[in-house]
């Protein structure tokens, strides 16, 4: 089998293009790609069916473990496969650590440290018993989720763009030094102790509940992250698509319940915002997937990300 692998401006990638054994895998054709060119390996790699003329639809995407003949039409020796550079790849380990780094470090800067004096701020600060809490609050989350991510979390892509890196550091950075400021500055008021002991016991039961949803997704997928989409059931799976977000967006309520800052409430809907689009296409997506046809079974009527509006 011969594939002709050209560019989506239609300019061949590899002169004269790549021999294969009949039975050769998407895989396949990955690694023979590599070994050409040295620099676009299998997961820099975007393989794709040229669009038929005149379609305005998303061009098919190849499954590496899928065979190149189930792509041809007939009983075709020669297969045209449009290929994209995806760019310098990195671990999703890698880019989730380091996300979730910054916050985890800059937040207690601002707490332990006398950063204020340089946005002047001479005199001595009070540290209310709120801000401490909110400090512990805030590391605990960020802990685990970077230990969520090298010990519980299964992904099934195995990297991202280098880019997402820089802009994934960029927002949890700097909104963790926007609330941060915020809530340890030296003019903070603080809440009434019940409403302090009200927002961090709501939003520690919903950290908890976060890590056990986290837990039943780990279970939907092998180790090696494959596994394909399934229903996930079992908790607050069994009345919310996303219960992974819901518990993330109410621990972050529980938080600025606790704290009460513009800050931490700017955070929170842009997060909401951001989730709440993850959740929508992710539900989308699994309606389509179960749709009760061909023996497939009926995604079950639930709330999207958060009951009762969404």
């Amino acid at each position: 089998m011969k594939i002709i692998l050209v560019s989506r401006s239609a300019k061949e990638v590899i002169k004269g293009g790549i021999e294969l054994h009949d039975e050769a895998t998407v895989s396949d054709l990955q690694e023979a790609i590599y070994a050409r060119t040295k620099k676009f390996y299998p997961s820099r790699q975007r393989l794709t069916l040229p669009l038929q003329s005149g379609n305005q639809g998303k061009p098919v995407v190849l499954s590496p473990k899928k065979k190149l003949v189930e792509y041809c039409d007939g009983n075709a020796k020669t297969l045209t496969v449009v290929f994209k550079d995806l760019g310098v790849q990195v671990l999703y380990s890698t880019l989730f650590f380091w996300e979730y780094l910054g916050p985890l470090i800059i937040y207690p800067i601002f707490y332990y440290f006398p950063v204020y004096k340089y946005f002047g701020y001479e005199g001595e600060r009070v540290i209310y018993p709120v801000q401490t809490y909110a400090t512990c609050y805030w590391c605990l989350h960020y802990f685990k989720r970077i230990m969520e991510t090298f010990f519980v979390h299964r992904f099934s892509h195995a990297t991202s763009p280098l880019s997402n890196v820089f802009r994934n550091c960029a927002y949890y950075w700097t909104f963790g030094t926007y609330v941060a400021y915020h809530v340890n500055h030296p003019l903070y008021t603080p809440v009434s102790d019940l409403q302090m002991k009200i927002g961090f016991g709501f939003g520690l039961i919903c950290q908890v509940s976060n890590f056990y949803c986290h837990l039943i997704l780990r279970n939907l997928r092998s180790s090696d992250g494959n596994g394909g989409y399934q229903i996930p059931r079992g908790f607050l799976f069994n009345i919310v698509t996303c219960a992974n977000y819901t518990t993330e967006i109410y621990q972050w309520l529980g938080f600025n319940i606790a704290t009460q800052t513009i800050a931490g409430y700017v955070f929170l809907v842009v997060a909401t915002l951001i989730m709440t689009n993850w959740a929508l296409a992710k539900h989308r997506r699994l309606k389509k997937l179960f749709d009760g046809k061909d023996g497939r079974p009926r995604y079950p009527r639930r709330w999207v990300i958060l009951p009762p509006f969404i």
